[in-house]
């Protein structure tokens, strides 16, 4: 007989307890986070193989001005018609630890629409599908390390980690290095949202300061009059204050 799955109560009763035995040595995200009950299957339990980082190098991704248009930036415009949703506009610099920008870095995001919905074959739960979003984009970081996406602010969605079980609405990020083996991929939050105490997976970083560069800050002077909201999110690839990624080590 399959276990009934947990109730929020008792997923945020395990958040505490890990909060709780936490000691001044726990600073990195947990991969395997017990609340998040797929992290089991998600993060490495085996010894790392060793690669020779030439051959891996030699698949390098290179993209000029030319590769990448300036349009490909802006999600509200890739259909005949407007996609329907708060428009946004989120921006902000990458940079090194030292805070030197870093420019003509590739940035994707991709995302869900305004109901929660990805356009997905996985993804069926009962949210329309918006026919004018595709939620996918991509920008290079101009010379002062500035990246800008106008796009549609994602929905709060289902999943199936436990009982009445719901994601923070969220942009995922992807940044390019000089090959493939220095992609890192995060996510970046809205503030205020009621459901980031309650999510497992924002939770398994367990450092609260950490947390908090995850989440974008409005900026209401970069937000137009009757046209859209504006956020501000800056990307810190290395050093103490580095922005999380999903591999969850620091540089």
């Amino acid at each position: 007989m399959s276990q009934a799955p947990a109730t929020q109560a008792q997923i945020s009763e395990e958040i505490r307890s890990i909060r709780d035995a936490l000691t001044d040595e726990d600073t990195q995200p947990r991969l395997d986070y017990p609340p998040y009950r797929s992290s089991v299957l998600r993060h490495p339990t085996k010894a790392l193989h060793q690669t020779d980082p030439e051959t891996l190098e030699l698949r390098a991704p290179v993209f000029g001005q030319r590769d990448v248009d300036v349009l490909e930036s802006d999600l509200t415009i890739q259909h005949r018609g407007e996609p329907i949703g708060e428009r946004i506009v989120v921006t902000g610099r990458v940079m090194d630890g030292d805070g030197r920008p870093v420019p003509h870095q590739l940035v994707e995001i991709w995302q869900a629409n305004a109901s929660g919905r990805y356009l997905h074959q996985r993804d069926q739960h009962p949210a329309p599908i918006d026919p004018h979003f595709t939620g996918a984009g991509r920008c290079l970081t101009a010379a002062d390390g500035t990246y800008r996406f106008t796009t549609i602010k994602p929905g709060p969605y289902p999943w199936r980690n436990h009982h009445n079980a719901w994601r923070p609405a969220h942009i995922h990020f992807s940044l390019f290095g000089t090959d493939f083996t220095q992609r890192l991929i995060t996510q970046m939050y809205f503030p205020g949202d009621p459901l980031l105490p309650l999510d497992p997976i924002c939770q398994s970083i367990t450092d609260p300061t950490t947390r908090e560069r995850l989440v974008a800050t409005y900026d209401h002077d970069l937000t137009q009059p009757e046209w859209c909201t504006g956020y501000r999110w800056d990307i810190v690839l290395t050093g103490s204050h580095r922005t999380w990624t999903e591999d969850g080590e620091p540089e």
